[in-house]
């Protein structure tokens, strides 16, 4: 099966990760995060529900730790030529398996960094794999090791992330025709998803977030749907997605006649998101983005309709969530650099007079100015 990156590609990226291993004097690294397995060797899964870990060593050697039924796809799709089996059996801690095959390797002594913060690290995992190393070696939080260097995406990574832009356009190209009084949460929905996967696309990290009416305030998917009256309100959020690629966007749209409360958080969201374009290039830093949305929001007297966070990296992600770590919120450092791909959102939910607008798509930064991969304007859509 071919690869979504060449040889030179994935090598690359081996040599970046063993660069910082090496400023960090690290011997070893246990990824368990499923999108650094993936980066670094095209392996593709959702086997991380079990127990499994890639062992990257210094020198650049690798060894997945894995179960039987993920034997297969990982010779089939990733570049990992040496593959060992765990035993599912009854009270099976598949940690020991682990410490015997990292003294196999020579490892006894060695200082390792682990990924804790990942959604393949359980804490039970956690509590048995600590309890096996304790006196094994010495080990390090290196949760965001291979997180920070995939916040930069390489040419051919972009193409990916453009990609997956187009097929978010298509998704709200095949929903507005649907979105009228009468219309259908079910369609819609539908609609979308249909028009990603058709597109030669894949399922999301998450859900699609749909919501009319009172839920058009909310910002996670739920079960159950719900017809549009012919004053409505239907906040969408939705992500094209290219080899596990992801481009998010989000909008609020308005069935009827918008009220004079939508058309003033509208502006706000507006306003605040043309602000941060002039933000979101080199010099600045993700906090500085937050600190724009927050400022424009807090002179309207909206403090405590917004969120403490108004986007994220996006990137190649795995359920349950397409995020990145790296967010827009107060007080983060993380320096915005060219070729990141980032989705900015702007999101008012006002209970009092259940109200909600929300406007978002994703972009891509350049040495200057960004350049939004949506072909869709941020114009107020009403339907």
């Amino acid at each position: 099966m071919p690869q979504h990156f060449d040889r030179s590609e994935y090598a690359a990226r081996m040599e970046r990760l063993t660069a910082r291993m090496a400023e960090q004097k690290l011997d070893a690294m246990l990824l368990f995060a499923q999108e650094s397995m993936y980066w670094l060797t095209g392996y593709d899964t959702f086997g991380y529900c079990f127990f499994q870990t890639l062992i990257v060593k210094a020198d650049g050697t690798m060894t997945l730790l894995t179960r039987s039924a993920d034997l297969r796809q990982a010779k089939r799709t990733s570049n990992i030529d040496n593959i060992v089996i765990w035993v599912d059996r009854m009270k099976a801690d598949p940690t020991v398996d682990l410490r015997n095959l990292l003294s196999e390797m020579d490892l006894l002594g060695a200082r390792i960094g682990i990924e804790y913060d990942t959604h393949g690290m359980t804490g039970r995992i956690a509590r048995l794999l600590d309890n096996q190393l304790t006196n094994f070696c010495e080990t390090s939080d290196a949760s965001y090791l291979v997180s920070e260097l995939r916040l930069t995406k390489s040419p051919a990574e972009i193409a990916h992330v453009e990609r997956a832009a187009a097929l978010a356009d298509d998704a709200l190209d095949a929903a507005l025709p649907l979105i009228r009084a009468g219309g259908d949460e079910a369609a819609i929905l539908a609609a979308m998803q249909g028009a990603v996967l058709s597109g030669g696309g894949d399922y999301p990290a998450n859900e699609f977030i749909i919501g009319s009416g009172p839920d058009a305030l909310l910002c996670r998917y739920k079960a159950g749907r719900r017809t549009l009256a012919d004053k409505d309100q239907l906040t969408l959020e939705w992500a094209g997605v290219k080899a596990h690629y992801h481009a998010a966007m989000m909008r609020t749209i308005v069935i009827g006649e918008p009220s004079t409360r939508h058309r003033e958080l509208y502006a706000a969201c507006h306003d605040a998101i043309k602000a941060i374009e002039e933000v979101l290039r080199p010099g600045q830093t993700f906090g500085d983005v937050f600190d724009t949305h927050a400022r424009i929001m807090d002179e309207r007297g909206l403090a405590r309709h917004r969120l403490n966070a108004c986007g994220y990296s996006l990137g190649a992600r795995f359920s349950p969530s397409w995020m990145e770590h790296q967010m827009f919120h107060t007080g983060n450092a993380q320096p915005i650099l060219p070729d990141m791909s980032l989705f900015v959102h702007m999101i008012i939910m006002d209970s009092e007079r259940e109200t909600a607008m929300t406007l978002g798509h994703t972009y891509l930064t350049t040495a200057e100015a960004p350049r939004a991969l949506s072909r869709h304007p941020l114009a107020l859509v009403q339907r």
